[in-house]
């Protein structure tokens, strides 16, 4: 597999370094000078690749969907923050018949995470004497609180009935990332973690995401990779 990177901060870096190990060839790398220059300029970089992977800024994200859709590459979406502007990378990657697949967390356990907090939600939906929580941790570069995670986790638990009362966020030091959903009675407690060691999950998953997206059109959300994995 042919890859480009767009953005190559700490995520980005260690993307390639696990393409590499897996014998993928990595061909562009995008930073912040390319994406200033504007789409077309940016897609004549892209042409060629199979798939592109973005872990840059939030804000230039429309921009690179649009590139990647005009140089006819697939791309994982892997950054946060864009959501705002989810309806015109639809629009865009519809009108070039292009494919594109993005997630709140590239984890794959934390994507397995999402479907035992629905569970669980569904368990508490109908005691009233419980009221749900989320708390995410963050290192203190994140711009974004709540996270991504855990307002997709907020909606998993609305889907099932159980809206969380609060969600608390943390920023500080180097934590790769925690959430914990909780239940809370005054007779008990009970709580669900997911605590990431490191980023190479989420690089490991964004990796899986460009191996599936190759050969297929449309706008993809990560779980559907996962569903696709879980149901072989």
């Amino acid at each position: 597999m042919k890859l480009a990177l767009i953005g190559h901060g700490a995520m980005g870096r260690l993307v390639e370094s696990l393409a590499r190990a897996a014998g993928d060839e990595i061909g562009a790398t995008l930073t912040s000078k390319d994406s200033a220059r504007g789409s077309d300029e940016m897609a004549a970089l892209l042409r060629g690749h199979d798939v592109a992977i973005n872990f840059s800024a939030g804000a230039a994200a429309v921009a690179h969907v649009d590139a990647c859709m005009r140089a006819a590459v697939p791309l994982v979406q892997g950054t946060t923050g864009w959501t705002d502007h989810e309806d015109d990378a639809r629009r865009i990657v519809k009108e070039h018949d292009g494919a594109m697949v993005y997630g709140a967390n590239f984890s794959i356990g934390v994507n397995v995470f999402y479907r035992i907090v629905g569970e669980a939600s569904k368990l508490f939906a109908g005691l009233d004497q419980y009221e749900a929580f989320i708390e995410e941790q963050h290192h203190s570069r994140k711009v974004d609180a709540p996270s991504g995670t855990a307002l997709k986790l907020k909606s998993v638990m609305a889907e099932q009935g159980k809206v969380p009362k609060s969600i608390a966020s943390t920023r500080a030091g180097h934590i790769p990332g925690t959430h914990r959903v909780g239940f809370d009675s005054v007779a008990d407690q009970i709580t669900l973690t997911h605590m990431a060691r490191s980023r190479e999950g989420f690089a490991a998953g964004a990796l899986l995401a460009a191996r599936w997206i190759i050969g297929r059109k449309g706008v993809f959300e990560f779980s559907e990779v996962i569903d696709d994995m879980l149901n072989k």
